[in-house]
């Protein structure tokens, strides 16, 4: 028998809360695990090329890009909806970036996501980063001018 509606939703909350708190960490197994292994993430509102399937190709990008940088990210107003083992949400979000060498990166935006029951739990099965704003040492790159 499957969980209540309620109990789906604040599952998936914990999920995502997971997903921030183990990127900012560099808990990079633990960020491992919030994600189905077929995952498709689509940041290209940061970067041109920024589509990748699959934790194999997504994971060791992530961490070579923020390893060493101070990041927060913080995420809230979810608007969670779930259709018996799939599930949809949209997360308001901001993030701050300190990357080495001084420069910081400033954003905002959404993420628009789907997740998929599993035996363990829900997952992240897809991820799209929608920016609103990004700044790089006070200047804004986006949207581009």
């Amino acid at each position: 028998m499957s969980a209540a509606p309620a109990d789906d939703i604040e599952a998936i909350r914990q999920l995502k809360a997971r997903y921030f708190r183990t990127l900012d960490q560099k808990d990079w197994s633990g960020y491992r695990q919030v994600f189905a292994d077929d995952v498709e993430i689509d940041v290209t509102d940061d970067a041109a090329d920024g589509r990748y399937t699959g934790t194999e190709i997504y994971l060791p990008m992530i961490e070579s890009l923020l390893g060493a940088a101070t990041t927060v990210h913080r995420g809230g107003q979810a608007e969670i909806a779930v259709d018996g083992d799939a599930a949809s949400g949209i997360w308001a979000m901001d993030d701050r970036i300190w990357f080495p060498g001084g420069a910081t990166l400033i954003g905002s935006g959404w993420y628009d996501e789907t997740y998929r029951r599993t035996s363990g739990g829900w997952l992240i099965a897809t991820m799209r980063l929608r920016r609103h704003r990004v700044e790089l040492d006070g200047v804004v790159i986006f949207p581009p001018n």
